[in-house]
């Protein structure tokens, strides 16, 4: 037996977790295809690949208006899906969960309706510097609507929050805090409770950007007392054009509606328009129906694994890829944090990250080489791009050990 095979998890059904995901089962260039590009998006497991397929063949229609049979199942299951993902982050009622395309629509849903509507001149939205720019830009624009300003709380040379800096630029001008809950270039896992204490004590709302959490870690909203949260569905091994923003009701109601057209209206005349409830007033247009469904079965799907043996078999690849990262000559970790999700971001002396990507490739393994929207990491950490390699539940130690493997031989090439 080899050291990989020996420390897997035995308790951690691997082996039947890797036969629900048909994209595992195919080779790229040759090889068995070694899919570390999870941070960036996953694959999807039968369960919600027939979700999707079973509900265009039998019950797809448009939904909330129609008052025959179809239009009546396909409103049901995606109601029912909007309840799983309020089960999901423990909301307090389903009409706090609003359905959006993923996180940077929700972020910019927050920006254009409850920035437009809160922010003025001088005021302050703080963010960090390990920012996707889903989290930079959208406030960038809104500031430029309002006069308001950004300000940034900084990171050290490990990727971590420098959190006491960051208390001291909560000022009276503060209006929002914006953090990331984990990061998708470092791997870091801020302390958003402690955030979210900290802001509060200032009576400053809190947003937190969860698009690379929730596929690691249950997320409680009421304990983190965070007042929105977003997140997106392919990352959750879930469809893509899908996601969700939590927001506290009673903001909801006080937001202005940001797209207007159907189902986000009560009653409308050519002089005046008078708006549906929260959630409706932020769904405009025709969503995506079948897409919230299978978002809905993918939560499923990773409930039914378990949070704890998730947690339990991602971090266990995190410190067997760490430790064998270290044989490689020329290696730089990007991103060293005590608490840190399952993310491997790199650079090798003398190799572009772009060309390491793409010579990876010729072994059949999918990693991420760039700046991951997040160039102004790339600019604190003086390098160009870097490499990421990014586990899920369906990843093994002997996909670590054909990266590790792979990365020496192309080192050798290049002398």
């Amino acid at each position: 037996m080899t050291a990989a095979a020996a420390h897997t998890p035995s308790a951690y059904p691997l082996d039947r977790i890797r036969a629900d995901f048909p994209a595992l089962a195919q080779q790229v260039r040759g090889k068995p295809l070694v899919y570390l590009d999870n941070a960036a998006s996953t694959q999807k497991p039968r369960q919600v690949i027939d979700t999707l397929a079973d509900f265009y063949r039998h019950d797809f229609a448009n939904i909330h208006r129609s008052v025959h049979t179809l239009g009546e199942r396909a409103t049901a299951r995606y109601e029912a899906a909007r309840e799983t993902v309020r089960r999901f982050l423990n909301a307090r009622r389903a009409e706090e969960i609003v359905f959006v395309r993923g996180t940077t629509e929700a972020i910019n849903l927050v920006a254009q309706s409850w920035g437009r509507a809160n922010l003025k001149e001088g005021d302050e939205i703080l963010i960090t510097a390990m920012e996707h720019h889903s989290n930079i830009v959208p406030w960038q624009l809104v500031c430029r609507q309002t006069g308001a300003r950004l300000r940034v709380a900084p990171i050290d040379t490990h990727g971590e929050l420098i959190l006491e800096e960051l208390a001291k630029r909560i000022g009276p001008r503060t209006r929002l805090v914006s953090v990331v809950h984990m990061s998708n270039a470092l791997g870091t896992l801020n302390p958003v409770k402690e955030i979210v204490a900290l802001a509060h004590a200032r009576g400053i709302p809190v947003l937190l950007d969860g698009a690379q959490a929730v596929p690691h870690l249950p997320v409680d909203v009421q304990a983190l007392d965070c007042d929105f949260y977003a997140f997106s569905g392919h990352k959750l091994y879930g469809p893509t054009g899908i996601g969700a923003l939590y927001a506290r009701h009673e903001l909801l109601e006080a937001m202005p509606p940001w797209q207007g057209g159907g189902e986000m209206i009560r009653t409308v005349t050519f002089e005046e328009t008078t708006y549906n409830d929260p959630p409706f007033k932020f769904e405009a247009g025709t969503p995506a129906i079948a897409e919230a469904v299978g978002l809905a079965a993918a939560i499923d799907y990773l409930e039914g694994i378990g949070w704890e043996a998730i947690a339990a078999h991602e971090h266990d690849l995190l410190e067997y890829a760490t430790a064998r990262a270290g044989e490689v000559p020329g290696l730089r970790l990007i991103g060293t944090a005590r608490e840190k999700g399952a993310i491997l971001s790199f650079t090798v002396d003398r190799v572009h990250p772009h060309d390491l990507g793409t010579f990876l490739d010729h072994y059949g393994i999918a990693v991420r080489a760039g700046h991951h929207c997040t160039m102004p990491v790339m600019d604190f950490f003086q390098v160009p791009a870097t490499v990421r390699a990014s586990f899920g539940i369906y990843n093994t130690r002997q996909e670590v050990d054909l990266l590790i493997d792979a990365l020496k031989e192309i080192i050798e090439v290049f002398g």
